[in-house]
C-alpha cells in the first residue's frame, strides 16, 4: 500500500485537483474547449520542461533556459526587422538556442565548471545578449511577420461543439511533437540509456565505456535548442519578442521536473512523468485563474504542492 502511494500519490494529487476545480467550476473546468485552451498556454513549459529532463536525467541542471528562451525570440525577431524571411529568422534563433546548449556543455563537461555556476553564469550573459541584440525593447506590430505570429493562432479543426469550431492549436501540436521525440530520444535510443546511466552512477557509466563528457555536451545542447524552439513558440503567440518575456519558463519547468520525478521509484525524471508534472501546474494555474485568485497567491499554492510533493518523495526514500 505505501508502495503504491509512493508511485502514483502524485497522480492521486492530480485528480484531487481536477475534481476540486470541477465542483468548483463545473460549467467551464472540465471542458474540452478548456483543456485546449491548457495545452495552448502550457505548450512553450513542456518544451523546456522535456528538455530540461534530458540534463536533470544526468543529475544536472541549466538554469539558462529562461534566457535562451528569451535571446531566441528576440534574434528572430530582429532578423524580421532586417527583412529576413520567416524560415530564415527562424533557423537562425534555433542555431544560437542550439550554440548556447553546447556552450553551457563545454562549460560543464570540459572544463569542469559545476553546472549551477555555469549555467548561472550563462543565464546572464544571454539574458544581456537579449537585451544587446533587441535594445532593450519590444519588438512587435508590422516588424513580425503574419505568418510567423499567424502560426500561434492556427491549428488543426477537430469538428464543432454546438455552433463553435473545435481547433487543436498549432502550439499544442509542436509541443506534443517535442515531448514525443524526446520521449524516443531517452527511453528507446542507447542516447537515452547513456543519460540514466551518468545520473545513476558517474563513475560507473565512465568504467563502463560511456563517454561522459559528449554525452554531457550534446545533452545541454540539446536542451538549449529545446530553449530556442519554446522562445519562439512565445514570440508567436504574443506576436512580439522582448528580453525577458521567458524568464519564468526555467523555475516552473524544473517544477514540473521534479514532481514528475516523485512518480518513480528511483526518483528518476522521465518524459512522461515531466508531462503529468506540466499538466498539474497548468491545471491549477487554470482553475484559481478561473476563480479570480491573485496571481502571488497561485505562486504560494505552487510552490507549496512542489515542497510536498517533493518532501514526500525524499521522506519515502528516507524510511522505506
Amino acid at each position: 500500500m505505501a508502495s503504491l502511494l509512493r508511485r502514483y500519490g502524485t497522480l492521486f494529487g492530480f485528480a484531487a485537483i481536477l475534481l476540486f476545480f470541477t465542483i468548483s467550476l463545473p460549467d467551464t473546468f472540465l471542458t474540452g474547449r478548456n483543456w485546449l485552451n491548457i495545452s495552448q498556454q502550457v505548450s512553450m513549459l513542456v518544451v523546456v520542461a522535456a528538455a530540461m529532463t534530458i540534463v536533470m536525467a544526468m543529475g544536472d541542471f541549466d538554469l539558462s533556459v529562461g534566457s535562451m528562451a528569451s535571446l531566441a525570440g528576440v534574434v528572430a525577431a530582429v532578423l524580421f526587422v532586417l527583412d529576413y524571411s520567416v524560415w530564415t529568422a527562424i533557423s537562425l534563433a534555433l542555431l544560437v538556442g542550439l550554440a548556447g546548449g553546447a556552450i553551457n556543455g563545454v562549460l560543464v563537461s570540459l572544463i569542469g565548471i559545476l553546472p549551477f555556476i555555469a549555467t548561472l553564469a550563462t543565464l546572464t550573459v544571454f539574458s544581456g545578449a537579449a537585451f544587446l541584440v533587441s535594445g532593450g525593447k519590444t519588438i512587435f506590430g508590422r516588424d513580425i511577420p503574419a505568418g510567423f505570429s499567424g502560426f500561434a493562432r492556427g491549428g488543426i479543426p477537430l469538428g464543432t461543439i454546438g455552433e463553435q469550431a473545435v481547433v487543436l492549436p498549432n502550439l499544442t501540436i509542436v509541443a506534443l511533437v517535442v515531448l514525443v521525440l524526446t520521449w524516443v530520444l531517452m527511453e528507446q535510443t542507447t542516447f537515452g540509456r547513456r543519460l540514466y546511466a551518468i545520473g545513476g552512477n558517474r563513475e560507473a557509466a565512465r568504467l563502463s565505456g560511456v563517454r561522459i563528457r559528449s554525452i554531457r555536451l550534446i545533452a545541454f545542447a540539446l536542451t538549449g535548442l529545446g530553449a530556442a524552439v519554446a522562445g519562439l513558440m512565445y514570440a508567436s503567440r504574443v506576436a512580439s519578442a522582448n528580453p525577458t518575456q521567458g524568464s519564468g519558463l526555467m523555475l516552473t519547468a524544473i517544477a514540473a521536473v521534479f514532481l514528475g520525478m516523485t512518480m518513480s521509484e528511483e526518483g528518476e525524471p522521465r518524459v512522461h512523468a515531466t508531462l503529468v508534472g506540466v499538466l498539474i501546474l497548468g491545471a491549477l494555474d487554470n482553475g484559481l485563474t478561473q476563480m479570480s485568485v491573485d496571481s502571488y497567491v497561485r505562486d504560494i499554492l505552487v510552490g507549496a504542492i512542489i515542497i510536498a510533493a517533493v518532501a514526500s518523495s525524499s521522506l519515502w526514500q528516507r524510511f522505506r
